[in-house]
């Protein structure tokens, strides 16, 4: 069964961290590419906020570069998403989505505010 657990979402100040983490299962891990996508609650559609290559690259939407990091673990079979300096306009619920499957998690909800 092909299945994607997100964790680690929850409420942080402006200037604080969070890591995601993407927990996959059921389908071969290392031949998909991973993305982190954020939908801001109540508001339609979903933005992508950074991918996670199979070779390795990585890339990110300008809103987080520098800010943001994607990496993946394929022994491990995770995803995690360092979240820097986080501002209130982060404030969204975080998908990971797996390419291979179009699989996708079941979100968690950053917020970001004093």
């Amino acid at each position: 069964q092909v299945q994607l657990v997100e964790s680690g979402g929850g409420w942080v100040e402006p200037g604080g961290s969070l890591m995601l983490s993407c927990a996959a299962s059921g389908f071969s891990f290392s031949s998909s590419d991973f993305r982190w996508y954020r939908q801001v609650p109540g508001k339609e559609g979903r933005e992508l906020v950074a991918t996670a290559f199979t070779g390795g690259p990585t890339n990110y939407a300008d809103a987080v570069k520098g800010r943001f990091t994607i990496s993946r673990d394929n022994a491990k079979r995770m995803v995690t998403l360092q979240m820097n300096s986080l501002k209130p306009e982060d404030t969204a619920v975080y998908y990971c989505h797996a390419l291979l499957t179009n699989a996708w998690g079941q979100g968690t909800l950053v917020a970001v505010s004093s």
